[in-house]
């Protein structure tokens, strides 16, 4: 784990913006998300800012479909070659993110943070996600092939520590994501994968990372299997699935106490759910979360130093309107919650 930090509850964001013009989505941030600025992906460019696709231009035999936005790799014709020299030389830098599929991080490198800023934050789909989205030439997901579903790890892995490096040329501290939104799969027909292969996979896709590991699922899906891995930041969805977390104390102590960070996701990201909140109501519904775990034993004190506040998931589904309208209810949120619990300064 990486050395501990008091985030104090200070806004974040996840990865996806609505924007097609790179420049204006990196303002937005630094305008709204001045100490933890992020790079955007950007799908409404196109197929390529995807963030399967983002994730794939370096896979071997990987063919990028942007007409039927599907990626797919023939298993019986692919040559694995110069990948796995560059994996045994652990050369990172073949595994750069070319500026077509990556238009935000490109944009972001070509800036000066904030000076406000105490962190940047990357992220990388993850080896769940991924591997389930990748299909062989019979249409099968090719994270059940043991080849290259290690193949899928390796090259996340490497690109996460391509990208860290760029980041940490901006910042010094860095908060490198994975993306899990199909854990909430894991256990159903949909992703016959075991708990173990989990925490093994995201484990192997973290190695070598120096900054603060974080792992995002926008879902319901096993905490304590996610709790037991690596991360030092757990990113969730607590609009919709925050009493799930509550259910684990024990193991929300234990990852609490060894330097552990929750990022609550509580401002919804659906212009619907987003006209029909405050401020109030959105910092009323988080406290009432939080407290459901201090009422099992854990210290309100330690939540909300180790705490940061996120949207749900991605913005990049809403107009780029309702998306900035996101971010300040964000901003809003966090200066409330670090008014009430004294963490202003």
């Amino acid at each position: 784990m990486c050395e501990s930090m008091s985030w104090d509850c200070l806004p974040v964001c996840i990865g996806s913006l609505p924007y097609s013009d790179p420049a204006k989505a990196v303002d937005t941030i630094f305008e709204h998300l001045r100490r933890i600025p992020f790079w955007p992906q950007l799908p409404n460019i196109g197929f390529r800012e995807n963030m399967y696709a983002q994730y794939s231009v370096h896979l071997p035999g990987a063919v990028i479909d942007e007409a039927r936005k599907r990626i797919t790799v023939n298993l019986t014709g692919y040559d694995p070659e110069s990948f796995y020299t560059a994996v045994v030389s652990d050369d990172v830098d073949q595994f750069v993110h070319p500026i077509d599929s990556f238009h935000g991080l490109a944009e972001l490198m070509d800036r000066q943070l904030p000076r406000e800023a105490i962190a940047v934050k990357g992220q990388v789909t993850g080896p769940v996600s991924l591997g389930l989205q990748v299909f062989d030439e019979k249409g099968k997901s090719v994270i059940y092939d043991e080849t290259y579903s290690e193949i899928v790890r390796k090259n996340l892995n490497l690109m996460l520590r391509w990208q860290e490096r760029a980041l940490s040329r901006k910042c010094p501290r860095t908060i490198m994501f994975v993306d899990e939104p199909s854990l909430s799969l894991v256990g159903t027909p949909f992703a016959a994968i075991s708990a173990e292969q989990v925490r093994n996979w995201i484990d192997e896709v973290f190695e070598g990372v120096r900054g603060h590991r974080g792992l995002h699922c926008c879902g319901n899906t096993d905490w304590p299997t996610v709790l037991a891995t690596k991360i030092d930041i757990l990113s969730f969805d607590a609009y919709s699935y925050g009493h799930t977390i509550s259910l684990y104390p024990h193991e929300v102590a234990s990852f609490l106490d060894r330097g552990g960070t929750i990022s609550w996701g509580i401002v919804p990201n659906s212009e619907e759910a987003l006209a029909q909140e405050t401020m109030g109501s959105l910092v009323e519904k988080l406290e009432v979360e939080m407290e459901k775990l201090v009422a099992k034993g854990i210290p309100k004190r330690k939540l909300v130093e180790n705490a940061l506040v996120s949207p749900q998931c991605g913005l990049g589904g809403l107009s780029e309107e309702t998306s900035e309208a996101a971010m300040r209810m964000l901003v809003a949120v966090s200066n409330e919650l670090r008014k009430r619990n004294g963490l202003e300064g």
